[in-house]
């Protein structure tokens, strides 16, 4: 029996979630020859890690009790004193992880799984790197912090998956990589990654205000609890980041400015540096001038109304409305051109945009309706007719579905 030892960093809806499928798979991974061990599982406040690392693991009713305490909203210190665990604050966290880190990473191997919402971890997954370990993520900002950090995190393409940081468990990266190692190249990929914009602009394509479609939206719990997290676009903004530099585009997040209208244009500029030997895939890489912009996000609401200026209350009661002509109008013109509005990213060359694009009504992405994501990829044998992922992009089940499956995927790693 193969054993994989592995922390998890982030216990919300995604890692509950995840710990649930580790816990009731555990018939078919024995079938498989694997074991999934548990050897740690921390929120943002508390760590909860095995009595002996190296050695035992947090069994399964002690992992379906940190289901049910995250579940009640409560911190995982709540679990001290209960079975054979250990539990640690906040600030002891990353020293016990690192710890474990140094003691199984280059014996018995172990897998650290991020499922936070957190840039903090980065520090931690950076120094497990060095330390032999695995690296797994569902959360998107390592992958967008710096590019020094990155090419630390991809410095070892077979020890790194992030399959769910974009389109939850759709295929997607491996998709891509496929294609890139196969030296069919990829010119241009264009998606609709945000289920919440997919759902909003096919609603206003039937004629329906923006501001009634973003208020059922949120009653349906499509979006965040403040939907402008949705409609700035940094969520996608991000996810068209980590597609881009897995093209090999030496990219980053660097600057703000806002464009005539007031939109929020958030410019992401080369650095003017060649890409290292670490990089996913070097061969394709850019070497733009600083001046150059890569990067354009088009937020759905100007910068009068944003979170420091307009609470949620005003904006959905008063300001949401205030957009609604707008996009009315703009859908009225594609409409006479035969077309549809739909929120994506564009990467093509050295054009990587993110907003709202006119797209014919026959293609994948213009027949999108509801929250599924959509992904049309074009290359030298894909040029006509893109090859076109599509599915649910969003959901705990489906992410933590797709982390488990990147766990699974490095398991000749382990002895």
């Amino acid at each position: 029996m193969k054993t994989i030892p592995l922390i998890l960093m982030g216990c919300g809806g995604v890692g509950s979630q995840l710990l649930q499928h580790i816990v009731s798979c555990r018939s078919l991974h024995a079938k498989l020859g694997v074991h999934l061990r548990v050897v740690g599982v921390s929120d943002s406040k508390s760590l909860v890690v095995a009595s002996d690392a190296k050695q035992k693991e947090l069994d399964d009713n002690l992992l379906t009790e940190v289901c049910r305490v995250k579940s009640d909203g409560s911190s995982l210190s709540k679990l001290n004193g209960v079975g054979e665990c250990q539990t640690f604050s906040n600030s002891e966290s990353r020293t016990e992880v690192l710890g474990i880190a140094s003691l199984l990473g280059k014996s018995t191997g172990l897998v650290l799984v991020d499922c936070s919402a957190s840039s903090e971890t980065v520090g931690v997954l950076k120094q497990g790197v060095d330390m032999g370990c695995c690296i797994v993520l569902a959360n998107k900002k390592p992958l967008t912090s710096t590019l020094e950090d990155y090419d630390k995190l991809v410095s070892h393409r077979r020890f790194i998956r992030h399959e769910s940081t974009v389109g939850a468990g759709l295929p997607v990266m491996s998709s891509i990589n496929r294609l890139i190692s196969s030296g069919d190249p990829i010119h241009r990929i264009v998606g609709s990654l945000s289920g919440t914009l997919g759902y909003v602009m096919s609603e206003v394509e039937d004629g329906k205000p923006l501001s009634q479609v973003v208020k059922s939206a949120k009653s349906l719990g499509y979006t965040e609890p403040d939907p402008r997290d949705d409609l700035s676009g940094m969520d996608v903004s991000r996810k068209a980041l980590i597609l881009a530099r897995l093209l090999g585009r030496c990219i980053e997040l660097s600057s703000i400015r806002h464009d005539t209208v007031g939109c929020p244009i958030f410019e992401i500029r080369n650095r003017h540096r060649r890409c290292t030997q670490n990089s996913m895939h070097t061969s394709s890489c850019l070497l733009l001038t600083l001046s150059q912009v890569m990067m354009k996000i088009e937020s759905l609401y100007p910068e009068e109304m944003g979170p420091s200026k307009m609470s949620v209350e005003d904006f959905l009661n008063g300001g949401l409305v205030k957009l609604d002509n707008n996009i009315e109008e703009r859908v009225r013109n594609a409409s006479l051109n035969g077309n549809v509005l739909r929120y994506v990213c564009v990467i093509e060359g050295t054009r990587c945009e993110v907003g709202i694009q006119e797209l014919t009504k026959n293609s994948a992405l213009g027949r999108l309706k509801g929250s599924d994501n959509v992904l049309e990829i074009y290359t030298r044998c894909y040029s006509e007719q893109p090859l076109v992922i599509q599915g649910a992009g969003a959901g705990n089940d489906t992410t933590a579905a797709g982390v488990l499956a990147d766990i699974l995927d490095i398991q000749d790693l382990f002895p």
